[in-house]
């Protein structure tokens, strides 16, 4: 539409790049693709951003939402409960490892993340430690955009107009084996390796000092890190030496996109907190939650105790009906199952493409995949700034987008193709992905 730049501030958006050109504007969704305000359909490579899980055209969802709205449009969780709450809730807990049974509602990730490390924080002074504040999170990590969430994230390219930041963020090398410093010939032992760099950063800090560490099952940027063998055994173990707390950051990383319901449980760890949004609703409507366990809840529940953090729309009772019903259709459809059941098939079609000389690594679990882009296959070689710059946002995003696949081409580390198509895509959705990615990218390679 010729006015959306007029008024319209695109996040993470180069507004200037549509000086001379139409933005693009998506109208329509059904099932795994989308169509343009010009009638071009598109596969939605990216689940919009990690998100539609259940797929688009959802009308169970729409009229879910609109049924509440009639009943009860609003009314906050402030000293109130309303009955959508109290049963997503109740839903979420029996979903959960362990004993993460506390839900508290935000509107989205970059909220519960915060409310994650404020807890860490308020947890610790009541519980006689109040020098325990700061955070131990990876290199390249996204965490979120608040100023407490962004200062937990591990992009420098992102934070550099808002410092100085909330002090206390403390960054340890990422899981991305293919970049390893360290034992590069075995996964065990660059997991270990990776482990002990926290245990090295807490005793750094001081154990006194450090509340939290903050981990995504699989590292979303720089492009999906899943975690070595015996990893988050070995973190756990620390957290427990060191009295620190286990954040599990799965705002991307829940419902389904690893094939479980929570990543957790598809690595074998206990967290202490896990923080959500995104595919709780499949994007239908607006939703987060932290997830904490009984053991945090304790210091709270006093006469006069109180978590003095909360959001206007935190838990808003048309957006927990929407959740309700999304999970009623990941029940139905067994949509967690069907990722187990069909991610082998997506990982070795995207592996085919490692016979394109562009394609340096493929990796990634469940619907939840990296392509890295290298300059040498043989010596992995990247590309420098200038030659990602044209690769990634002077050729590639536009095409792979013109071929008719939305996905991520993204440079916050070395250059990658992000990939999280929605849970209910199959074989033949993977095959218009490879197809589409082989023919782009041998052009970018040609272009070089």
């Amino acid at each position: 539409m010729a006015n959306a730049t007029d008024h319209l501030w695109m996040h993470f958006t180069r507004m200037a790049s549509y000086s001379a050109g139409e933005v693009p504007t998506i109208v329509r969704g059904e099932g795994a693709y989308i169509w343009d305000s010009q009638g071009r359909r598109y596969l939605d490579g990216l689940a919009g951003l990690f998100v539609v899980n259940a797929g688009h055209g959802r009308t169970e969802l729409a009229e879910a939402a609109a049924k509440q709205a009639g009943e009860l449009a609003y009314f906050p969780l402030w000293s109130y409960a309303h009955p959508k709450a109290i049963e997503l809730a109740e839903k979420i807990a029996s979903l959960t490892p362990g004993d993460l049974n506390r839900v508290f509602f935000t509107t989205g990730g970059s909220e519960a993340v915060e409310a994650a490390w404020k807890l860490a924080r308020a947890y610790f002074k009541r519980t006689g430690q109040p020098n325990k504040y700061k955070v131990v999170s990876r290199y390249i990590a996204y965490h979120g955009t608040s100023m407490g969430a962004l200062s937990i994230t591990g992009l420098p390219g992102i934070k550099s107009d808002f410092e100085p930041l909330v002090p206390g963020g403390i960054k340890v090398p990422n899981t991305n084996f293919y970049r390893a410093p360290e034992h590069g010939d075995s996964p065990e032992a660059f997991g270990r390796w990776a482990a002990e760099e926290i245990r090295r950063a807490i005793e750094r800090e001081g154990p006194d000092t450090v509340a939290a560490v903050f981990l995504e099952p699989v590292q979303n940027s720089g492009g999906c890190f899943p975690p070595p063998p015996g990893y988050f055994e070995r973190v756990r173990e620390i957290c427990d030496e060191y009295d620190v707390l286990l954040v599990s950051d799965e705002v991307i990383c829940s419902w389904g996109r690893l094939g479980e319901y929570f990543g957790a449980v598809r690595y074998g760890y206990q967290p202490d907190i896990i923080t959500t949004a995104k595919g709780i609703t499949s994007g239908y409507a607006p939703l987060g939650a932290m997830i904490a366990s009984e053991r945090l809840m304790e210091p709270f529940l006093t006469e006069t105790g109180m978590f003095a953090h909360g959001v206007t729309f935190g838990g808003h009772p048309v957006s927990c009906a929407v959740a309700l019903a999304n999970l009623e259709v990941f029940a139905r459809e067994d949509l967690v199952g069907h990722v187990r059941a069909n991610e082998g098939a997506f990982r070795s079609t995207l592996e085919k493409l490692n016979d394109l000389p562009i394609v340096g690594d493929v990796r990634g679990d469940g619907y939840f995949y990296g392509i890295e882009l290298v300059k040498d296959k043989g010596t992995r070689e990247t590309f420098d700034e200038a030659e990602s710059e044209r690769l990634l946002r002077g050729y590639l995003s536009t095409a792979l987008f013109q071929a008719g696949l939305y996905c991520r081409a993204d440079d916050r580390g070395d250059p990658v193709v992000q990939l999280a198509p929605p849970l209910i895509a199959d074989q033949q959705q993977f095959d218009e992905i490879e197809q589409i990615l082989r023919a782009v990218l041998t052009e970018a390679w040609n272009r070089l």
